[in-house]
């Protein structure tokens, strides 16, 4: 709830520290005193636009402070503070303030971090429920009108939101399922024909290599072939060069033991014989490695160049032929299977879709009852709050499958009807503002609703209506506030009779200087109050005399 608002330099307020309580706070004054400053201010926090005509004449920048303390913290501000990265540490509270310039400019922080003015927003509206005359929030918004009758009727919306997401997931595996079978069947064609080219090629892996090599080899042999045949010829034939070392070696061993150097010249001619021996079976080793069949390197070449044209047209290297067409395979193969395993996920989601319509169906009959309850509860209510001619109605109507969702199949309106005869419509399109504040409270009433906002303003509910209205609105006021804070704004001695702490405020004028103050009255103050509102400008006994009755009253 909200613990402290300061205010610094904000229009006729220049320095204001109040300090709230749970239970009914009223605030009460004389018109123009200055109570939409505090309202404009507390704005200001919850993310209000920066208007510069809110920072007082001749200062610099305005400054408002709010602070909130709560039990334990809501899910919904826990988890907006988280996102923000934000840590409150339990017990801590949320003080949010909002800095004004003069040239309009504005700066807002949460426990001191900077932070965007559309935090502020989302976190309004957890903590501050406003219902005044040009109220366009809380329970006038009809986008929380859904939440607030399940609320009411403590329906089960937690299995209905688990029934859609379960649904919605088969739906969206069906729909990428039908995509990729009509993907693929728009191939078909295209696939097989593939496919058969690349089953008639038999590609293999490692094959381009081995041809490439064996075709390299081949090439060379035939750059070489030339020469190897003249290096054979040098070995070949009487005359040869081989031939005569042999000769010359016959003839040196027949004289070799004449003496020394003979036997080592010997010696020598017969390692040379030997070694050109070796070179001669080398070169015809060589000669045929590198033999060469001009139609197996026709074949040779043909071939490499099938598979690297195919690489080419397939966008791989020709190593990922084979896994190129086990692809193809499987994806005809996916074809052919792509009916039953469709049928398989039509079947799930169709079951899922009709396990969420029952579900759905369920929590529809949970909200019509709910809302004849609501009804009769507001319609005991507007009586007493002078609004015995209007009738409340709360449309729970069927949403087109389209627009089914987490929250069910069913959208809810509050609609009111202010006079006999006249059709129902939206709250806030043709309730005046006095009618609107009543009806938003003869609501609360019905709905005693939890987990709402932590604190809830009534601006002027009171506003056109006296005598026994008045006293109903401050005892349903007071009831609301026993659950929490509630404060309001009120013109009633009635209603401010029922407050449990009573701010007074008021304006006062130094030469040319108007400043807004504002005053939490004791027991004497509040009576002298309450006599003020009874009775005007002059107190008179009999005004005292009713206050002090209104006072026990309450």
């Amino acid at each position: 709830m909200l613990t402290s608002l300061a205010i610094r330099n904000v229009v006729l307020i220049e320095a204001l520290d109040l300090a709230f309580h749970a239970g009914l706070g009223v605030l009460t004054g004389e018109t123009g005193a200055g109570k939409s400053i505090l309202l404009d201010s507390l704005g200001l926090v919850l993310g209000d636009r920066a208007d510069a005509g809110l920072v007082r004449s001749g200062t610099d920048q305005a400054s408002v402070t709010a602070t909130f303390e709560f039990d334990s913290l809501p899910d919904v501000i826990r988890t907006a503070l988280a996102e923000a990265e934000i840590d409150i540490e339990p017990g801590e509270p949320l003080i949010i303030k909002r800095r004004l310039r003069a040239d309009g400019g504005s700066r807002a922080f949460i426990n001191d971090q900077p932070v965007g003015v559309a935090l502020l927003r989302d976190l309004s509206r957890a903590l501050v429920e406003l219902h005044g005359q040009h109220d366009d929030r809380g329970l006038v918004n009809a986008r929380g009108h859904r939440a607030l009758l399940d609320r009411y009727a403590h329906a089960d919306t937690a299995a209905v939101a688990e029934a859609w997401q379960r649904w919605s997931r088969a739906d969206h595996e069906l729909a990428e399922a039908r995509a990729a079978v009509a993907a693929a069947r728009a191939d078909e064609d295209l696939l097989s024909a593939h496919l058969a080219e690349l089953a008639a090629l038999a590609p293999l892996i490692g094959e381009e290599a081995d041809l490439a090599q064996q075709r390299a080899s081949m090439q060379k042999g035939e750059r070489l072939s030339g020469d190897l045949v003249a290096l054979q010829a040098l070995w070949e034939g009487s005359d040869s060069a081989l031939a005569t070392l042999r000769s010359a070696a016959r003839r040196l061993d027949r004289i070799a033991g004449e003496h020394p150097l003979l036997t080592e010249a010997l010696a020598s001619l017969d390692r040379a014989v030997i070694e050109a021996g070796e070179a001669e079976d080398r070169i015809a080793a060589a000669m045929e490695a590198l033999a060469h069949d001009p139609l197996l390197l026709d074949r040779i070449e043909t071939r490499l160049f099938d598979l690297r044209a195919m690489a080419r047209k397939h966008g791989c290297p020709a190593d990922a032929l084979p896994a190129k067409m086990a692809e193809m395979r499987a994806a005809l193969d996916a074809i052919e299977s792509g009916d039953t395993r469709l049928a398989t996920l039509e079947r799930a989601a169709h079951e899922a879709g009709l396990d969420y319509q029952a579900k759905a169906e369920t929590l529809s009959v949970v909200r019509a009852e709910a809302s004849r309850r609501l009804d009769a509860a507001v319609a005991q209510e507007l009586a007493p709050l002078k609004l015995d001619s209007a009738k409340f109605r709360t449309a729970v109507v069927r949403l087109p499958e389209d627009r089914w969702g987490p929250q069910g199949v069913d959208a809810v309106e509050f609609l009111i009807a202010t006079n006999p005869g006249s059709p129902f419509a939206p709250l806030g399109k043709i309730a005046s503002g006095g009618e609107l504040s009543r009806f938003i409270l003869a609501l609360k009433v019905a709905l005693a609703e939890q987990g709402g906002a932590a604190t809830v303003i009534f601006d002027e509910i009171d506003r056109g209506v006296g005598g026994a209205v008045a006293s109903a609105i401050g005892e349903r006021l007071a009831r609301l506030a026993r659950a929490g804070q509630l404060l309001a704004v009120t013109h009633s001695p009635q209603v401010a009779a029922r407050g449990t702490t009573h701010y007074l405020i008021a304006k006062s004028s130094e030469g040319t200087v108007t400043r807004t103050s504002v005053m939490l009255l004791d027991p004497a103050g509040r009576q002298e109050e309450i006599a003020r509102m009874l009775s005007g400008a002059e107190i008179t006994p009999e005004a005292r005399a009713q206050a002090d009755r209104l006072l026990e009253q309450a």
